[in-house]
């Protein structure tokens, strides 16, 4: 029989709403698989490197069923989400971080729900490679891990046996993932429609609240940041920014993409796009007259840059966020 390992890191940094959905979903993928005349594919178990662990104050209390050091051989490891404190998370859990960069390299396969790609990283196992985590977390993310490739437009992230997804509770939408990769189709439709969790979600840009990398300490750029900010019903071109902050056009967009991640001309597209969905949640503007307060002139091009950042249409994005407009 195969071994499904749930990591329960140490500390209140974590989420107890991703350990408890991975346990309940492959416990019950498990069932349906026996009901259907097969036998147990996995054993599940939560494991740790303490006996209890606390969640939210100690309001509620994690007990791991085993112990990392008495696992020799698991299949797969789930890392949970973790609050906000990454880095007291990945100090006080270096064990674990050990033990999941020594069972990979022994065969096992390792997924990352949200920010538990911080501890994931942590092994080097995603150097060199993509990986996506919540979308509020990604400049502290790069700042950490700049040999990772993150992507947080991708849900859900699949490379040499490594899993990683998105924000939150995107992380039900990994574990049907999983559960197709590791049963078969049937249980994973079988799984969403229990736990009514969407089957193939793949983006999570249209839940994206584009704020900008603002804490990189070059002046320049965030004076830049701050002009484009401003100028949203404006199209600027890169050639008046970096003449207008008295810096030559290639040395300006490698200071501009090494400060935000970002070149300008996709800085100034988030922008206005950031503005665009605001507009579409809170107003009953038409999408032309939208268009037009933040820069676009052409209904072709703002539809393509929209759709490009979002993943879906201003339509779609104004049906989905705005009930009002759309009566």
């Amino acid at each position: 029989m195969k071994h499904i390992t749930i990591i329960v890191p140490d500390g209140d940094s974590n989420n107890l709403s991703s350990i408890v959905g991975a346990y309940k979903i492959f416990t019950r993928a498990n069932m349906y698989w026996k009901e259907n005349g097969r036998k147990d594919l996995f054993t599940i178990q939560l494991a740790g490197i303490s006996e209890k662990v606390g969640f939210y104050e100690n309001v509620f209390t994690v007990k791991p069923h085993i112990n990392i050091a008495a696992i020799t051989k698991t299949n797969l490891i789930i890392i949970p989400s973790l609050n906000h404190n990454y880095q007291k998370a990945v100090k006080g859990n270096k064990l674990l971080i050990d033990w999941i960069e020594k069972q990979y390299k022994n065969g096992a396969e390792v997924a990352s729900i949200c920010t538990g790609a911080f501890l994931l990283a942590s092994s080097g196992l995603l150097d060199g490679k993509s990986c996506s985590t919540h979308w509020a977390a990604a400049d502290s993310f790069r700042s950490m891990f700049p040999k990772v490739n993150l992507q947080t437009d991708k849900l859900i992230t699949d490379e040499n046996g490594i899993y990683t997804n998105g924000g939150a509770y995107s992380f039900l939408n990994l574990m049907i993932y999983l559960v197709e990769k590791y049963y078969d189709r049937q249980t994973a439709i079988f799984c969403s429609k229990v736990f009514q969790i969407e089957m193939d979600r793949n983006s999570q840009s249209s839940f994206t609240i584009f704020t900008g990398q603002k804490l990189h300490g070059d002046e320049m750029i965030q004076q830049a940041q701050s002009y484009i900010e401003s100028k949203l019903d404006e199209k600027i071109s890169v050639e008046h920014l970096s003449s207008k902050f008295s810096s030559g056009r290639r040395n300006f967009d490698r200071r501009f993409i090494k400060a935000t991640g970002n070149t300008p001309l996709e800085y100034s597209q988030r922008v206005k796009i950031e503005s665009a969905k605001k507009a579409f949640e809170t107003t009953r503007k038409t999408i032309n007259e939208v268009m037009y307060e933040v820069g676009y002139s052409d209904v072709k091009a703002f539809r393509e840059v929209f759709r490009k950042i979002t993943g879906i249409s201003p339509l779609e994005y104004r049906a989905k966020y705005n009930k009002e407009a759309v009566v």
